[in-house]
C-alpha cells in the first residue's frame, strides 16, 4: 500500500510510463537498411559490368588468337657469312 501511494504521488512529478527507445532505433535500422541494399545494387552493376568488360577482352583476345594463327609464319634469313682475308692489298 505505501509503495502504491508513493507511486501515486510520484507520477505528478516525474513521468512513470516505459520509456519509448524503439522509434530511433527503428529508424536507424531502416536507415542502414536502405543504405545497405543500395550498396548492394550498386555492386552488382559493377559485377555486371565487369563481366561484361571480361567477355568482350575475351572475345578480343580469341579475335587476335585467330589472325595470328591465320598467317603464315617466317622465319628470319640466316645473316650472311662473314668472309676473311688473309692478306689485302
Amino acid at each position: 500500500m505505501t509503495f502504491a501511494a508513493g507511486l501515486f504521488i510520484a507520477s505528478f512529478f516525474i513521468n512513470v510510463a516505459a520509456p519509448s527507445l524503439n522509434i530511433p532505433r527503428k529508424s536507424f535500422k531502416h536507415r542502414e537498411f536502405h543504405k545497405l541494399r543500395e550498396e548492394n545494387r550498386e555492386l552488382r552493376r559493377s559485377v555486371r559490368e565487369l563481366r561484361r568488360e571480361l567477355e568482350e577482352m575475351r572475345k578480343a583476345n580469341e579475335i587476335r588468337t585467330n589472325i595470328e594463327m591465320s598467317l603464315p609464319s617466317f622465319e628470319p634469313a640466316p645473316p650472311p657469312r662473314a668472309v676473311h682475308r688473309k692478306y689485302e692489298r
